[in-house]
């Protein structure tokens, strides 16, 4: 609305100094008015002139009749170019006027000096009060009333065309503003509606349960704040159904998991019993004994198997303290020296010491750089290196473990943290989703990235402790 208004103002600013140029039209016309005044002052002082030479008590009458023509001729000449064109008719109007008068002192004069009083005196009875001074009386009126009427008259005709231009133009302005109004009306409204409709419409699916609604991006202004905040609702609600549907799933696996478990352990450990006794107290042949032999490592086998499965199904105890990445390592680490030695595992740890402090539970910790390094055994058969960095960003501490061995496909990689899923032949699949859970458990995040052929890469997040 910032444009109607400066237009008007603009008008106003032209308006008025049209305005004030007619006010000084006017004055111009007053002042030839002014003007034409001194010069009749000046022409009755030449009439006055010959009055006192009719009475003879002027012997410099002549003289100071050409000094008063003087006067007329200075006002005349300063009044003609006041004139407008259209008045220059008033100026031939006076001179006429004036050669009568200059005609007939002419006379008076000449009579006056030859000692023909009587024959002046009736001449300016005849000419000078008879003619001259009617006409002169008659033409300074008609000139003022022309003069007054001219000058007013235009002045008034021009502030009636200013008056009639700023109506029109405040008109159309007026109409311009209410058009313009109108449309940046709209156009707001439809700007407002248009995303309140698809904030609704997209409330309406997520709240029937369409969690991967699209949500409409968010500008800067108010509406755009709340299409953010409900986009992190939603976001929130996605990783809470998530969240829960595992929890779901954990809970059912769990219980099918211990039914599962507690009908194996006992056959296991009446078969791996009898077993012992008959390599102990049946002599045979060593296939025999080697047969015996088998089943028992088959037996304990299928109960570490089974002891991992009721370890998962159970709910995991979490006792948080505050710890640091190099304190879990080092409690891990010697147990898998040897296998990393055998298999030629180089390892690259870079814990710096400046790390802040995570608080977690370190037993659930440990679980998780076991599993992973186990999986690293796995999958570096053939010698590789294991890196375990850790870095600090803001209150956040990342731990990276990282290995050199065959990867993942990309069509598994999405189910490595399913339960019992797995590649391996000999694994139970427990594995990471373990390694899931108690990350989760610990308040922190998890990413898997791996390459075929180049390696796997884990990346755990934790709060940092504060200091």
């Amino acid at each position: 609305m910032l444009l109607p208004v400066l237009v008007v103002t603009g008008e106003a600013i032209r308006t008025n100094v049209q305005e004030r140029a007619a006010v000084e039209a006017l004055g111009e016309g007053m002042a030839r008015t002014r003007t034409f005044s001194e010069l009749e002052g000046a022409m009755l002082a030449k009439v006055e002139v010959l009055w006192r030479a009719l009475s003879g008590f002027d012997a410099n009458a002549r003289k100071e009749y050409r000094a008063a023509g003087e006067a007329v001729e200075y006002w005349e000449t300063r009044w003609r170019s006041e004139l407008q064109p259209s008045e220059a008719g008033l100026a031939t109007r006076f001179d006429v006027v004036q050669v009568a008068l200059d005609r007939v002192a002419d006379s008076l004069f000449s009579l006056v000096e030859r000692g023909e009083r009587d024959a002046a005196w009736r001449l300016s009875q005849q000419e000078l009060r008879g003619t001259v001074i009617p006409a002169l009386t008659t033409s300074s009126r008609d000139i003022y009333g022309q003069l007054r009427r001219t000058s007013v008259r235009a002045a008034f005709d021009r502030l009636e065309e200013i008056l009639v231009a700023e109506r029109r133009t405040l008109l159309l302005v007026l109409a311009a503003a209410l058009v313009l109004g109108t449309l940046i009306a709209l156009r707001i409204a439809r700007g407002i509606a248009r995303p309140v409709a698809d904030l609704q419409g997209a409330m309406a699916q997520v709240g029937a349960g369409q969690l991967d609604a699209r949500i409409p991006d968010g500008g800067p202004d108010e509406l755009g704040q709340l299409a953010n905040a409900f986009r992190r609702m939603r976001d929130d609600l996605q990783t809470a159904q998530a969240r829960l549907v595992q929890a779901e799933k954990l809970a059912g696996i769990g219980q099918m998991s211990a039914a599962v478990a507690h009908g194996l352990r006992n056959p296991l450990a009446g078969l791996r019993a009898s077993a012992q006794l008959a390599l102990r107290q049946t002599p045979g042949s060593d296939a025999f004994r080697e047969t015996l032999t088998g089943i028992i490592d088959e037996a304990d086998r299928l109960d570490r198997r089974v002891t991992h499965l009721l370890d998962f199904s159970r709910p995991a105890p979490y006792a948080p303290m505050a710890t640091t990445p190099s304190a879990l390592l080092e409690a891990v680490l010697p147990a898998f020296t040897d296998a990393f030695n055998e298999q030629r595992i180089t390892l690259d740890v870079a814990l710096p010491t400046s790390l802040p402090l995570m608080r977690v539970d370190p037993s659930q910790l440990e679980q998780v750089l076991v599993e992973l390094f186990a999986n690293a055994l796995y999958a570096m058969a053939n010698g590789g290196t294991l890196a375990v960095h850790g870095s600090a960003e803001g209150d956040t501490l990342e731990l990276v473990v990282r290995d050199t061995g065959i990867g993942i496909p990309p069509q598994t990689l999405p189910q490595v943290t399913d339960p019992f899923f797995t590649t391996r032949t000999e694994g139970t699949g427990l594995g990471l989703a373990v390694v899931r859970r108690f990350v989760e458990q610990n308040e922190g995040t998890m990413l898997i990235e791996s390459v075929p052929g180049t390696g796997t890469t884990v990346r755990m997040r934790f709060p940092a402790v504060q200091p």
